[in-house]
């Protein structure tokens, strides 16, 4: 009886257990593009304007035009989630290899709430030899640094047997994901989709969720690692995946782990019809311009940051991005390929992939007489000529905002390291993040107030200089590596903040300030340092914490690839529970890790 209700589960949701040798024991009901989700009314008042097909800038009290930054609904309503880490065998693309989970699926299910709502999330360490934590990426977390789950700089890492509960409210709406943030574990499935839905800028029928692009390794990335990226050898990934599912031929290998099965993403279009799709980038190392056969987009958001409405005919996904689409069916009805796009190391170098063109899925128009047969439709779009963000044009937010008083300008270099043992660190000025887990910078500021840190733990002190709350900190970040390493581009993550893009520009800083955009420029939380280039962004200083900046590419961010914010370190507080809590975790991963641990810390620690 069982199983006959598992695979039923699995029909409906077209597929999405089957990803993974293990079911879900606790959590959501999982949720996936192939089913619209349902847009909660945010207030039964007939006298409010109503979230609708033709509304959608519309939520109860509030709209598209809040300041959300200052102002957020309190729905009253708790979203209880139970997320369980797990170490297992799992199959996304018909190629059996040991992974790590939430809930027994890559990817974990998906986290859905309201905007204003809040969240309570209790994360479990079922993994044996593992500690653990999780990031909500892009969350602000504001006057919440404690809830940001990184481990050796907002709290120690969960011991293998124990339970951290995180607790925020959504004061954001949009598109992002969960993840460990405990070295490469994110790499190995310890992800989930995130949606937290509100408003939006342009119109559209049916919300159909996530579309998730992701690179994918059958061999264990632990193993490749210490094997070959440790060494600063790249290691070419085997796969790429839509919403943790693709094919594999096996006839290419001779290898009892390849048993097949796989399968491409799926989803059906009504002709006429608008859909919303939150499509985002999870991988190791790639990077993608996303696109479907005989459609155009229209991005409305870029990250957490509603933008005014653009249309183009591909997206430019770097890792950690998200950008949400709405793409009309307004094609001939048929079959159409639904493209990752995979952008190739001649583009973006340092990338490498043994199938490329694989990551494809298909989009179907309902009609009486359905096809099961592959698309013949060809991709028209034009590869990129660098490996760059969409156009900052383009990237206009909706919400205005300008940068105000600037309190102080930092100047990091990217660079590289080269040790004894024949291997390279990427550094920022010099330093190579490496944090010690059992000592979080968090503990250390509030213990003793100091700004005086390791320096391998590449601590930013950020404080403003006055009470107003209109104190902002600009930080250029150069690509100053030379020849081969500097021609690589880096996904640039903030924590706690959206940054303002002041310029980003493929040359060298010239110190000036003049180019500078301070006029409602774009704002995100993920950004590229183009090769030979830098960024250059702002901040506001309102959200006192210890916050992690550092690239997305996940070999990188192992590599050292970070520095760490400390902002306004007086005015970080923590509850006496919250305060208890955090203490207890760390004792308890010093007893496991003392015990000894398993094995020995090999990379930064995020």
């Amino acid at each position: 009886m069982k199983e006959a209700l598992i695979s039923i589960l699995d029909f409906l949701l077209g597929g999405y257990l089957s990803s993974s040798s293990s079911i879900p024991s606790q959590g959501l009901i999982l949720q996936t593009p192939q089913k619209p989700i349902p847009i909660s009314p945010p207030s039964s008042s007939s006298s409010l304007c109503q979230n609708s097909p033709t509304s959608r800038g519309c939520w109860g009290e509030y709209s598209i035009d809040t300041d959300y930054y200052t102002t957020f609904p309190d729905t009253g309503n708790t979203v209880e989630v139970w997320l369980s880490a797990e170490e297992t065998i799992c199959s996304p693309d018909g190629y059996e290899r040991p992974c790590m989970t939430f809930n027994g699926t890559v990817p974990g299910p998906v986290i859905t709430a309201d905007w204003g709502d809040d969240l309570v999330i209790h994360v479990t360490n079922n993994m044996k030899s593992n500690g653990t934590s999780v990031h909500w990426h892009g969350v602000r977390m504001f006057n919440n640094t404690q809830n940001d789950g990184v481990p050796g700089i907002s709290q120690c890492p969960i011991a293998p047997g124990e339970t951290y509960t995180y607790k925020f409210k959504a004061t954001q709406y949009g598109t992002s994901w969960y993840h460990s943030h405990f070295s490469l574990q994110y790499a190995e499935g310890l992800w989930g989709p995130m949606i937290f839905r509100g408003p939006a800028t342009a119109n559209y029928d049916e919300d159909l969720g996530t579309l998730v692009l992701q690179d994918w390794s059958h061999t264990p990335i632990f193993g490749a690692w210490a094997n070959k990226q440790e060494w600063g050898i790249t290691h070419e990934l085997d796969n790429l995946l839509i919403n943790g599912t693709n094919t594999f031929d096996c006839s290419e290998v001779s290898d009892s782990n390849c048993v097949g099965g796989g399968k491409k993403f799926e989803t059906v279009f009504q002709a006429g019809k608008k859909y919303l799709i939150r499509v985002f980038n999870v991988a190791v190392d790639s990077y993608f311009h996303f696109s479907i056969d005989g459609h155009n987009l229209t991005v409305i958001s870029t990250d957490f940051v509603p933008i005014e409405p653009y249309e183009t005919n591909s997206v430019l996904i770097s890792s950690g991005q998200r950008y949400d689409v709405i793409v009309e069916a307004n094609a001939e009805p048929g079959d159409y390929w639904l493209r990752a796009g995979w952008v190739p190391a001649h583009t973006c170098q340092g990338v490498a992939n043994s199938h490329p063109d694989d990551g494809t899925g298909i989009i179907r128009y309902e009609r009486k007489l359905m096809s099961t047969e592959n698309p013949t439709t060809s991709d028209l779009v034009e590869l990129p000529g660098a490996c760059l963000d969409e156009p900052k044009e383009s990237l206009v937010p909706y919400l205005k905002k300008d940068v105000g008083t600037v309190v102080g300008t930092t100047v990091e270099d990217v660079n590289v390291r080269f040790i004894h043992t024949g291997m390279f660190k990427w550094t920022i000025n010099s330093s190579s993040l490496e944090i010690d887990w059992a000592k979080p910078t968090l503990k250390q500021a509030l213990d003793e107030s100091t700004t005086s840190f390791p320096a391998e733990y590449n601590v930013l002190p950020l404080n403003k200089t006055e009470e107003s709350d209109d104190q902002w900190a600009i930080l250029v970040i150069e690509n100053a590596a030379v020849v081969l390493y500097g021609g690589m581009s880096h996904p640039i993550h903030f924590h706690g903040h959206d940054f303002y893009i002041l310029a980003q520009e493929r040359h060298q800083w010239d110190g000036k300030t003049d180019s500078f955009q301070f006029k409602n420029p774009p704002r995100r939380d993920t950004a590229m340092l183009p090769a030979h280039g830098y960024l250059a962004v702002a901040i506001q200083l309102d959200n006192p914490g210890a916050w992690l900046v550092h690239c997305h590419i996940a070999w990188h961010a192992s590599m050292g690839l970070a520095l760490e914010i400390l902002e306004s370190a007086e005015s970080i507080t923590v509850s006496n529970a919250e305060r208890k809590v955090f203490d207890d975790t760390c004792s308890l991963w010093s007893n496991w890790w003392n015990a000894p641990a398993p094995w020995p810390k090999e990379d930064s620690g995020v």
